[in-house]
């Protein structure tokens, strides 16, 4: 979809990556330029984890991207971004803000060298405005955009999502833009400053709950509730109870008011009157009933009405779910030693078929030579860049065409 694509990618940690590799998985070339050592997430792991020193965050955010490694600082590596950026539709970039402008690779200075290009910052809080400067990070921007205070509330515990929710959706606003960046440069040949942030991101996430809130000049009383109760703005039973046998959610949907009913409480039947109005007392009491309750039960009282409801599951039930293997949400990268990481594949099929596993930087540098090669460069300016410490071109083995 995206062959005809070429990004070079000043990318590190989840927000920049993640966004480079939904635009790698869809076929554009994406050259990643690293430091001599690595990228930042080459460092880092989740829970510490590491595969024959390959960090499962870099695994989860970089498939089918090339690494070029480049010490930006030396002598002589202005002109090798140069080389590369010649030939490049798009620049993608999350370093700190002022960074690139300081390494002579801004805005302004890559259009100069091509006018076409669409160039994409990715930052924590926007590119100017009072915290530009600012650490940009998805749990201080969690905190700041309200997402934590409705997904508890402020009265008993404001509640932090399991993972962070404001990158990956950061990473897919980012990629979007720029496929539509695109577009147009196919249409027109024009280029395009393209700018996001976490704090757009964060907000965007929100979007039907603050137009509730604002709109209705709402206001605490409203997010305060029992803490069973999944959403602040939806009406009982929309949550999750401790049933005696495993946890469950109901949603709303299906024979959702005859709920009561089919629980054969009458005191819940009698709440269900108004069940926006009876939000906690019905959560409360629910719960203490379902307490009882076996999953079993609760299957045999909501099925004939079509309810919506699920047992909650945990990371160790997701491989064996039969929609989740159905789907081919899993995936594999095989390591050079044998050894390999299970993954998420990319999200969205097309043509019936998910985009595969077709290249895997194993290493820092891994794709150096044949990249610079393809700029132009003969074996002995490569070695000389070699030698002189401007690129690196790692003897790992950079994960093969599928």
């Amino acid at each position: 979809m995206l062959g005809q694509m070429k990004v070079v990618s000043f990318t590190h940690f989840v927000q920049g990556p993640a966004a480079g590799q939904y635009l790698a998985d869809m076929g554009a070339e994406v050259i990643k330029i690293e430091p001599l050592g690595g990228a930042f997430e080459r460092s880092y792991g989740p829970a510490n984890v590491f595969v024959d020193g390959v960090s499962a965050t870099y695994a989860a955010v970089n498939r089918n991207v090339r690494s070029v490694a480049i010490d930006l600082k030396a002598p002589g590596s202005k002109e090798v971004v140069r080389r590369l950026l010649e030939t490049a539709d798009v620049v993608l970039e999350n370093y700190r803000g002022g960074v690139l402008d300081r390494l002579g690779f801004g805005y302004e200075a890559v259009k100069a060298i091509k006018p076409d290009i669409i160039y994409a910052s990715a930052s924590g809080w926007g590119g100017d405005g009072p915290m530009k400067d600012a650490p940009g990070q998805d749990l201080l921007v969690q905190a700041r955009c309200g997402l934590i205070s409705i997904t508890g509330d402020m009265e008993t515990a404001p509640v932090v999502p399991g993972v962070p929710i404001v990158d990956v959706h950061g990473a897919a606003l980012m990629a979007m833009a720029i496929c539509g960046a695109y577009i147009r440069k196919l249409q027109t040949g024009e280029g395009t400053r393209i700018e996001s942030n976490l704090l757009s991101a964060g907000l965007d996430l929100q979007g039907e709950s603050m137009s509730g809130y604002f709109s209705g000049k709402l206001g605490q009383d409203w997010v305060r509730r029992d803490g069973r109760l999944a959403s602040w703005f939806l009406p009982a039973p929309y949550g999750v109870f401790r049933l005696s046998d495993c946890h469950a959610v109901l949603s709303l949907g299906g024979g959702v008011d005859g709920f009561a009913q089919a629980i054969g409480d009458e005191e819940l039947i009698r709440l269900a009157a108004d069940r926006m109005e009876n939000r906690d007392a019905i959560m409360q009491r629910l719960g203490t009933v379902l307490a009882k309750w076996t999953y079993e039960q609760l299957d045999r009282a909501l099925a004939p009405l079509q309810m919506w409801y699920a047992r909650v599951q945990t990371y160790d039930d997701l491989p064996d779910d039969p929609q989740i293997v159905h789907n081919g949400s899993f995936g594999s990268i095989p390591l050079s030693s044998g050894a390999e990481f299970r993954v998420l594949n990319h999200p969205v099929s097309y043509d019936g078929a998910l985009p595969g596993l077709r290249h895997f930087a194993e290493t820092p540098g891994a794709d150096t030579r044949a990249i610079l090669q393809k700029a132009g460069y003969a074996t002995d300016e490569i070695d000389r860049l070699i030698a002189e410490k401007v690129i690196h071109c790692s003897s790992g083995r950079a994960g093969d065409e599928k």
